[in-house]
């Protein structure tokens, strides 16, 4: 494919883009949204751009990924689930009611649900590589476990890619010894500790050693751009680095949580308020706004804490700090770099998380329960001077989580916006000047309340790149247009708003639903954490969604759960109980636990000889109708 040219950046020259994802990075963690983590770098690119406010990905991280890359919903692109999520219902099991609803078992070899991206997309790399740009990844991938869904095989020319979901930060593997149960890899961690990666389509044997992830991830980045220079390759770039921290397990150097010592001993309900303040103060939420309250009685209240309990859950935190920093650190290496070589100047940057931040409390999960906490204490150490480290295996929890998706509700995993909206922040190249049409000037950078998402990144890329998006069809095969919209006319001062008021925006993951159109928003979640049903929110006057209006304005809620049925048609959600639309039971053929996996990578040998733990999973096909 072949695309016209945009002039409009630095003396004519088509601009570079380096878009940088975080994992389970909470709204007001960074500096520059309110939080006490010291982020110079990315507070440095805020400054000198603009900050989004009512920005949304996706309530999961692979889902997510799939829209930045295809700038579509992720249930067309083939990440209508996280695929460990579709493989083994247990994770989405309920606290009451029937497993037949809820359980991800319909949607399992499902189009839109492959767990991969799928053929109904091309990518934002695969255009801009046939338009004339290097295009480069170092980070997590999560959108294919085999050779013929890495990312050279969708567009990139060169990767480094991590592909499961998450792994050990410093890539460590206890040496497993004994017969007993807890002598097994728990069913929970097989997916959960393995550093499997791939680079420029072969998988790595080895891990460049010392080995922490975000310091790999920089430092690849970083040797791909070294390695065009030295070539004189004098093509514009696409560089992509998303990192897999602050995922659990919350694990950082020692020289990035010392800082944080101390910083979180008056516990999470403190850092809340502070935060919540601090936000107000720079504008990033309304003075009079009204949190919502935290919901995590799975878990104990700080106060009932014990002072042992208390010190390791303010360590856990500080961790996760240490962590953030350590993603900013590695940010601020690749753009020192760029600034360097005289390319900064020419360059799109943008920074986002994937989701909101993570508040399962693992530790209240049966699954995680017994074999896993004996596994844990044989074979890692987590006593509070270890936390962090290598072996070390722990998470933070619904409370920490909920300080940093204030004023929002709940947390990632949950259509709620404490689930999917998300910071994102961005610097325009030089000679497209950011000229807004609202007052949106904080004193350091722009800050806007704009709604836009992360579908809206690849629209806007491609048109400062000045190329076309080739649907509807690629390379002989038929491919889907892109949902969002690009962002560039309103950064411009063009457009007042990246979408018209009628736009409508849906959000589905394992049955928590949403549905956004202007300033309505309904949402439902099923039990324990929703009263599973339809509630509907103003979220101009609302943003934290406390007040439903359900029962006070029939009329408008029955409007969005009909605009909902058209999201569901459009993008071929697969409701997983009746209140979300033409319910279907699985079929047989759906029914086995732990069989959509196309790669078992955990199993013993499968790293030596991957092709003999190689399935082949079954896909099917269905026909959507409207109701």
């Amino acid at each position: 494919m072949s695309g016209s040219q945009d002039s409009s950046g630095q003396g004519g020259k088509r601009p570079n883009f380096l878009v940088i994802v975080a994992d389970d990075l909470g709204f007001s963690d960074l500096s520059c949204f309110g939080g006490e983590i010291s982020t110079p770098n990315l507070d440095k690119l805020a400054g000198n751009g603009i900050r989004f406010t009512d920005f949304h990905a996706a309530a999961a991280c692979s889902p997510s990924r799939a829209m930045i890359m295809t700038g579509t919903d992720h249930h067309i692109a083939g990440l209508g689930n996280l695929i460990e999520w579709t493989n083994n219902s247990g994770q989405n099991a309920p606290s009451d009611g029937e497993m037949k609803y809820w359980s991800t078992a319909p949607q399992r070899g499902m189009p839109g649900y492959e767990g991969y991206l799928n053929e109904r997309v091309v990518t934002l790399p695969e255009i801009l590589r046939d338009a004339g740009y290097l295009t480069m990844m170092a980070g997590k991938w999560h959108l294919g476990l085999t050779p013929e869904r890495f990312p050279d095989k969708r567009g990139f020319e060169r990767s480094f890619a991590h592909l499961p979901a998450c792994s050990n930060h410093y890539a460590y593997e206890p040496q497993l010894h004994g017969s007993g149960p807890e002598d097994a890899t728990p069913e929970f961690m097989t997916m959960s500790f393995i550093a499997l990666h791939s680079e420029d389509g072969e998988y790595v044997k080895g891990l460049p050693k010392p080995w922490y992830s975000s310091n790999g991830y920089g430092d690849k980045m970083l040797g791909y751009l070294k390695d065009r220079k030295e070539k004189t390759d004098d093509r514009p770039f696409f560089a992509y680095l998303p990192f897999t921290a602050p995922h659990w397990p919350l694990q950082a150097p020692d020289e990035y949580i010392v800082h944080y010592k101390g910083v979180y001993d008056e516990g999470p309900d403190v850092l809340r308020q502070k935060r919540l303040g601090r936000m107000k103060e720079m504008g990033l939420c309304p003075v009079d706004v009204e949190p919502h309250p935290v919901v995590a009685d799975e878990v104990k209240q700080w106060a009932d804490m014990s002072s042992e309990e208390k010190a390791k859950s303010s360590k856990a935190m500080e961790v996760f700090a240490g962590m953030v920093e350590c993603i900013d650190a590695n940010v601020g290496k690749v753009v020192d770099y760029l600034e360097q070589t005289g390319e900064l100047d020419n360059t799109f940057v943008c920074f986002m998380s994937d989701n909101g931040a993570e508040g399962a409390a693992y530790e209240a999960y049966p699954i995680v329960q017994g074999q896993m906490m004996q596994h844990l204490k044989k074979y890692y150490d987590n006593s509070l001077e270890n936390l962090g480290r290598g072996n070390s295996f722990i998470w933070y929890g619904p409370r920490w989580a909920q300080a940093a998706t204030a004023p929002s509700r709940l947390y990632k995993a949950f259509t709620t916006e404490g689930g999917v909206r998300v910071p994102f922040l961005a610097k325009l190249p030089n000679g497209m000047d950011i000229s807004l049409n609202e007052k949106a000037t904080s004193g350091h950078g722009s800050i806007t309340n704009t709604f836009s998402t992360v579908m809206d990144l690849a629209p806007t890329i491609l048109e400062m790149a000045g190329v076309k998006h080739p649907a509807p069809t690629y390379q002989g095969r038929e491919v889907v247009s892109m949902r969002g919209s690009s962002m560039l006319p309103f950064l411009t001062g063009s457009s007042p708003s990246v979408h018209s008021e009628d736009h409508i925006t849906g959000w589905e993951t394992c049955g928590r639903a949403a549905v956004r159109c202007g300033d309505y928003k309904i949402v439902f979640i099923p039990k324990p954490k929703g009263p599973e049903k339809w509630q509907l929110y103003n979220l101009a006057k609302d943003p934290g969604e406390v007040f439903d209006l359900a029962e006070q304005d029939p009329e408008c809620l029955e409007r969005m759960i009909n605009l909902w049925d058209q999201y569901v048609l459009e993008t071929g959600v697969i409701p997983l109980a009746p209140a979300l639309g033409n319910w279907i039971e699985a079929m047989e053929e759906q029914m086995p636990e732990n069989a959509w996996m196309e790669y078992e990578y955990w199993k013993d040998g499968a790293r030596d000889d991957p092709a003999a733990f190689r399935r082949e999973v079954p896909r099917f096909t269905r026909e959507v109708k409207a109701m």
